[in-house]
Parts: C-alpha cells; structure tokens; sequence
C-alpha cells in the first residue's frame, strides 16, 4: 500500500508565482499583439477603399458622375433618384470599416478637390484623429 505524504497539491506562494509569471508573460505579448492588430485593420480598410473606388468608378461610367454627398455610399447599393443610367447594385452590402463604423463619403471633395473623399474615421472614431485611413493620403 502507497503511503501519501502530508503534502499534497501546491502551496499557495507556488500558484502566486505561477500567475506572477503568467502575467508578466502576458504583459510583454500583449502590447505587440494589439500593435499587429492595428496595423492589420488599417490594412483591411486600405484595400476596402481600393474596392469601394472601384464601384465608384463603375458608377460614374455608367451615370456620367459621382454620387452626391446626399447619396453617399448608399447609391452603389440602391437607385438614387438623381442617377440616369444606374446598373448596380455595385455592392453586396453597406461597406464598414475594420471598426465596425460605415466609411464615409464626399463628393465633390474637399481635401480631394479633383473628385471625392473616401475614408475610415479609424480607431479613435473622429476625423482627423490621426489614424484615420483616406484616399487623399495613402502611405
């Protein structure tokens, strides 16, 4: 027959260690994972405005201009009243941003005067926060 010893399991400094490990683990990792995740939602909503510049195109060829502001991204889903040759719907779905926020929409421009301005509002949700992802200034 086995005999057990009076210690059995971990002492509670043992586990302590063990999450003090754990955690500082954790918190060298953590910082680089969120940078990693940043820099893969601007790059989602790069290649989004790529996309979305292509149906505006197609729009344009086909009505001879822009949607208006008024319109916005939704005249690539539904016929706005002002389009004279529509043949969308252009997209699938109301485009949003890695940021769960629909991208928005000007036309005509205003910081991209020869057409429109397409952009994400980014992470901190406000334009010109600094992280914003635009077609006027694309790194």
């Amino acid at each position: 027959m086995r005999s057990f010893s009076s210690r059995s399991g971990f002492t509670l400094i043992e586990l302590m260690i063990v999450v003090i490990i754990i955690a500082a683990l954790a918190a060298m990792v953590t910082p680089r994972w969120f940078e990693q995740l940043d820099f893969a939602n601007e790059q989602i909503a790069r290649g989004d405005l790529k996309t979305i510049e292509n149906q505006l195109s197609m729009y344009r060829l086909n009505n001879g201009v822009y949607p208006a502001t008024a319109d916005g991204l939704d005249a690539l889903l539904t016929r706005p009243v002002s389009a004279s040759n529509w043949r969308g719907p252009y997209i699938e779905k109301k485009p949003i941003d890695p940021w769960k926020r629909p991208y928005q929409y000007r036309f005509p421009g205003t910081r991209n005067t020869a057409g429109y301005d397409l952009f994400s509002l980014g992470k901190d949700g406000q334009e010109g926060g600094g992280d914003d992802v635009t077609n006027w200034d694309q790194k």
